[in-house]
């Protein structure tokens, strides 16, 4: 930006020209003073802002000046005038209360801005929603920092993004003091006086400011008093945040960032990263700006073990404390992450230096995320009233890795703004306060795709940017204790959530008797006259599950002589059919005994729960459906079970394998061929079998002791699995201690162990020991995609080839080995589990496995309204997977060459199988430009096998600076595959986050549940009302505990969807590089590898119609509900 030659003698406007330049805080404020003593200009708010605009007219001023004047010209303004006579007071110069200034300012209120610092010195980045990126772009930050948001970029650095809103304020006549700090509040001494603020230094002028709207923006530890916040708690989660130079080299430019990464959807890079530096991740984000920054959660362990953090300690205020943390150990773990992640492609990387001059690494705390209880209050006091509002982290702290906390805060700042207006306008105050608490509801759950979609036409005015929004959610009555007179506190206590207590209603053990009574009533051999043994017989169970599911059960046909057979039958029938999970062992249910009472009443509580309809039974012959709240739990039991059979046919499979080419050697060996048997046909002799442990026994005849661990096992802490009984903290994969859950762990009945799907044991001929992981984990990627030796960059990220754990890609073949042999057995296990899946309401079996006729599914889609359901008969799967690719096929149009418009078919695959339907334009369908750098093909499978393949190729995620050289389709798919990837993102860690505040409840329920239950088996008899009413808390606590695993199994459900959607887009990317070379300069080999990509890419899609399939019957059971 420059100043035409003719202008250059003008003063004032070199002044703002440097005004505009400036890149520090204080830089920016002195050039403001000078600009204004050389204009001679006096006053504040809009009137200064009109004064700067007559006397600055030069072309750059101008086109500023009309942006600002665009803004200002709004009709939520009034002309500046809607705020005209308030005073507001505004505590923190951060990005959110800069942004509320600049609002208060067009309101045309007087704004006086307080910040405690007198330099912008953070340098990590934000992510910016559309919405904020249009906003900035409306103010002007173009003209203050050209490189805003270039191209498809979406984040800016935080010290960047202060510079732009403290200019935008200063002219629109924000006055700004800097190293001033707000203590407190001082109420008025008379009628004539209004409130003031206790600042230091006392000796500041603004000491005798009288304002009535104060607006707190001073950061999640500065809370004004009045306010109270709540957490809620995960499990522990440890930030690092790091910068380094960004020297805008070729090499820089050329390494593609990372819009973000999970381990919830892509464990296999994790896994690579921690097998080659020890370092182990949760998530973690690359973005380029003025700094290469890098943000990351590391797991405690990983940091102990690296010697980050010294000693272990449970508080985590002394985990963190500098005395407890090797500053030298930290940077080195900062600096290997961003090596790794990058496919050690930054060249020199050197830290960014911080406002101490020390590197800008840092380590925090993010386990408890705190929220305020309300948004706003007034106080009152001898008659004078004050305004008080949050915005920014004082308000809602963000959770860094949604990528949420600038843009809620702009929404926040939005909503304050038109609160002032609101009060400026002389509407009541505890109407006021009663639309301000009824848009906070709305704040913590939006986001992009739940917001007005028109960014263009969003204001201060709620309507404008939320969907729905009912302005009367809350009424005044109901903010009352938010209105204080005096010196009087907001009463929390009364506000306080009780729905925790244990204090449970009514006699919920009698009602469960009665109801299973009335439902078994009829029934010959059952008589329900209690909780033990009425049930031994297995009768009732069987009585219970016939009344509402006469489908699932004969009665005629049971044994009542084989108790313990009929009560196995029933209890598979319970999981698989209906989601319940066991709680006890056939054996145990058909030895009832009356201590154990208490675990068949939580048992049966849940049938309860599923069957219930009415406080009457209905009997109806017609099968009922299960109940919606149980309906992911089954679902994940039917794809835990194709999982798990799928496994058994794979190792099945590989063993015989393994015998047969055991026969060729000993025929080798007795001389009937004289080659030397290959090594590669050597079995280990490490394997599952020879692990030194004996295999466990299936028994589970013992519910109250842990499977995994032997001790004692309680109610409410119980979990079950394979018909093992275990805490739900002992569920954890054998080998990497991560936590599993219900759909997504294996088990391996040769060691009795539970797995991840990551390190579930190959088969005996293959197994590897422990430290020889990463050759398993990575050389499996060679046969699934030979990728093109011309289609990549030497620095493509570390995720690229990793596949989703969901779907692995088929390993090499060995040597000796057919082709295709161990495609095969992959194939079958991705069959088995694609039929097993389309049967939601079926029966699963081993044996036969009938299935879904394209028809009938295709006529059931249209009838129910819902998203229609893609299935192809193998006919068509057949043709799909032979399509031919090599320019023979469809002629038209003529005046292209037939490859173009044959790659048009497969371009146009992927935006339907994601549920887009959006036609590409016609320029997008032209031949993608060979403009990749070549690579040699032994690199790159080199690469794989180090684990280094991020999914982020440079043909898809080009520079966002150097995306002007590049054709509209280009920037078209770069924008919409980081859109893609981010939001995947931040669904990932919002599932991850809710998980772990799962588990942090589920262990409080557990505490509490314990308690109750040493009670009732406690040996000393208790009086018979106090055992019902524990009876009865202990049920409640079952309650909550079935409705918390409900919500799991809804987020497990949503995890399986991100990994396919993960899963899609790598094999994406695969299938586009193969489209992109040249039909001359393909081999067979490339041939095959792209046909069986596209092999993978339709069951991928198959699979992820099974699940929009679970989840549109879901919303239609809430809606019939």
């Amino acid at each position: 930006m420059s100043v035409p030659a003719n202008e250059l003698g003008n003063p004032a406007h070199a002044i703002f020209e440097r005004f505009l330049r400036a890149g520090e805080c204080r830089e920016v404020l002195g050039c403001f003073v000078e600009l204004r003593q050389q204009l001679g200009l006096q006053g504040s708010g809009l009137q200064l802002y009109h004064g700067l605009k007559a006397a600055l007219n030069y072309w750059n001023a101008k086109a500023l000046w009309s942006k600002l004047d665009k803004k200002a010209g709004h009709k939520d303004y009034d002309q500046g005038t809607a705020c005209a006579g308030t005073k507001c007071l505004v505590v923190g110069a951060g990005p959110c209360g800069l942004r509320e200034a600049i609002e208060l300012a067009l309101l045309g209120a007087r704004v006086v801005l307080l910040e405690k610092r007198d330099s912008f010195s953070r340098n990590n980045v934000l992510h910016l929603w559309p919405f904020t990126i249009h906003d900035l772009r409306a103010l002007g930050a173009k003209k203050f920092y050209g490189r805003f948001c270039t191209g498809t970029l979406d984040h800016i650095s935080i010290r960047q993004l202060q510079l732009i809103l403290l200019k935008v304020a200063l002219l629109l006549g924000v006055e700004v003091h800097i190293n001033v700090r707000f203590e407190g509040l001082a109420p008025p001494t008379g009628k004539a006086g209004g409130w003031h603020a206790v600042l230091q230094p006392s000796s500041s002028p603004l000491t005798h400011y009288e304002f009535d709207v104060l607006i707190s923006a001073g950061g999640g530890k500065f809370v004004p008093e009045g306010f109270k916040r709540k957490e809620t708690r995960g499990k522990l989660a440890i930030g690092i945040t790091t910068n380094f130079i960004n020297r805008h080299s070729r090499a820089e430019v050329e390494v593609a960032e990372i819009s973000g990464v999970a381990r919830i959807y892509n464990q296999k890079f994790f896994q690579n990263l921690y097998n080659k530096t020890g370092i182990d991740l949760e998530n973690i984000v690359y973005y380029k700006d003025d700094t290469h920054y890098f943000v990351m959660t590391a797991k405690k362990q990983s940091l102990l073990k690296k010697g980050v953090i010294l000693q272990d300690k449970a508080d985590i205020e002394s985990l963190l404390s500098p005395e407890n943390v090797n500053r030298d150990a930290l940077l080195s773990y900062a600096k290997e992450a961003a090596n790794f992640s990058t496919n050690y492609c930054l060249p020199e990387l050197e830290f960014a230096l911080n406002h101490r001059d020390l590197p800008d690494v840092d380590m925090f705390d993010f386990t408890c995320m705190t929220r305020s209880e309300n948004a706003a209050l007034v106080r009152e006091h001898n008659g004078s009233r004050l305004l008080m509002g949050l915005v920014g982290d004082c308000l809602v702290e963000p959770f860094w890795p949604l990528g949420t906390g600038v843009a809620r805060g702009f929404l926040a700042a939005f909503d304050a703004a038109w609160m002032v207006r609101r009060w400026a306008a002389g509407t009541p105050p505890l109407e006021v306060l009663a639309e301000r608490e009824s848009i906070y509801q709305h704040l913590s759950q939006t986001s992009p795709d739940n917001t007005n979609k028109n960014i263009s036409q969003y204001s201060i005015d709620p309507a404008t940017r939320y969907s729905n929004i009912n302005l009367q959610a809350i009424k005044a009555s109901q903010v009352k204790d938010l209105y204080l007179v005096g010196m009087a506190e907001v009463d929390h206590k009364s506000k306080s959530d009780n729905r925790l207590s244990i204090a449970a209603p009514g006699a919920v053990c009698e009602e469960l008797l009665s109801w299973c009574q009335a439902s078994t009533a009829g029934y010959p051999g059952v008589a329900v006259t209690n909780f033990s043994t009425s049930w031994t017989s297995g009768l009732a169970l069987c009585a219970l599950i016939h009344r509402f599911r006469p489908d699932l059960v004969d009665f005629d046909s049971v044994d009542p002589q084989d108790a313990i057979q009929t009560h196995q039958v029933m209890l598979d029938i319970a999981e698989q059919e209906l989601g319940i999970q066991p709680v006890l062992s056939s054996a145990e249910m058909a030895t009832m005994t009356g201590p154990d009472h208490l675990d068949l009443i939580t048992y049966l509580s849940h049938f309860y729960q599923v069957f219930r309809s009415s406080p009457e039974v209905e009997v109806s012959k017609k099968p009922l459906s299960p109940h919606h709240t149980r309906g992911a739990i089954l679902f994940l039991s039917k794809l835990q079970k194709s999982r798990n059979l799928a496994h058994k046919r794979a190792q099945n499979n590989a063993q015989k394998d393994t015998e047969a080419k055991r026969s060729c050697r000993d025929a080798e060996d007795t001389g009937l061929d004289g080659d030397t048997p290959d090594s590669a046909h050597e079995v280990p002799q490490t394997s599952v079998m020879d692990s030194g442990q004996p295999p466990r026994e299936r028994t589970g005849e013992n519910s109250d002791a842990c499977y995994i661990c032997g001790r004692r096992v309680y109610i409410l802490e119980r979990a079950s699995a394979e018909g093992r009984f275990f805490h739900r903290g002992c569920f954890q994969c054998q080998r990497c201690g991560a936590t599993l859950r219900l759909g997504d762990y294996a088990f391996n009945e040769e060691d009795g162990h539970f797995y991840c799907s990551l390190h579930y044991p190959n088969p005996p001929s293959t197994d590897l020991p422990r430290d020889e992981a990463s050759a398993l984990l990575d050389g499996d990627v060679d046969a699934a995609a030979h990728p093109p030796s011309d289609a990549g960059c030497s620095c493509v990220s570390p995720m690229e080839w990793a596949p989703s754990p969901l779907q692995p890609t088929p390993a090499a073949p060995q040597a000796g080995e057919e082709p295709g042999e161990i495609e095969d057995t992959a194939d079958v296990g991705d069959m088995e589990e694609q039929e097993l899946l389309a049967q939601p309401g079926g029966d699963v079996r081993e044996e036969e496995v009938p299935r879904v006729e394209p028809q009938e599914a295709a006529e059931e889609g249209e009838e129910s309204g819902g998203r229609r359901k893609i299935i192809l008969t193998p006919l068509e799967k057949l043709s799909l997977s032979t399509l031919n690719l090599t320019g023979e096929a469809e002629p038209e149009p003529p005046l292209k060459p037939d490859r173009l418009h044959l790659q048009a078919a497969p371009e146009a695959l992927p935006a339907l199988w994601q549920g887009q339907g959006v036609r590409k334009e016609e320029e997008e369908k032209t031949d993608m430009e060979k403009d990749l750098e070549e690579s040699d093909s032994e690199e790159e499978e080199k690469e794989e096998e180090e684990g280094t393949g991020l999914g982020i190729m440079k043909e898809l995620y080009p520079d966002p600076r150097e995306e002007e050289k590049y054709p509209t389709w280009k920037r078209t798919l770069a924008r919409r595959a980081r859109e893609s990837q981010m939001k995947r993102f931040c669904r990932a860690q919002a599932i991850q986050r809710r998980l772990e505040e799962i588990e942090v409840t589920f262990r409080e329920l557990e505490q509490q549940g314990i308690k109750l239950e040493k009670l009732l088996r406690d040996e000393n008899e208790s009086p018979a009302d106090q055992q019902t009413q524990w009876t009865n808390q202990l049920l409640y606590l079952v309650q909550k505990k079935n409705n918390l695993m409900t919500e799991e199994s809804d987020l497990m459900i949503a995890v399986q969807e991100l990994k396919l959607e993960e899963q899609q887009c790598q094999l994406d990317e695969k299938l586009r590089s193969y489209m992109n070379k040249e039909d001359t300069l393909k081999t067979a080999e490339d041939e095959k590898a792209e046909q069986e990509i596209l092999k993978q890419l339709v069951e991928v899609v198959n699979k992820r119609n099974v699940l929009i399939q679970l989840q549109e019957e879901k919303r239609l059971s809430e809606l019939r509900a």
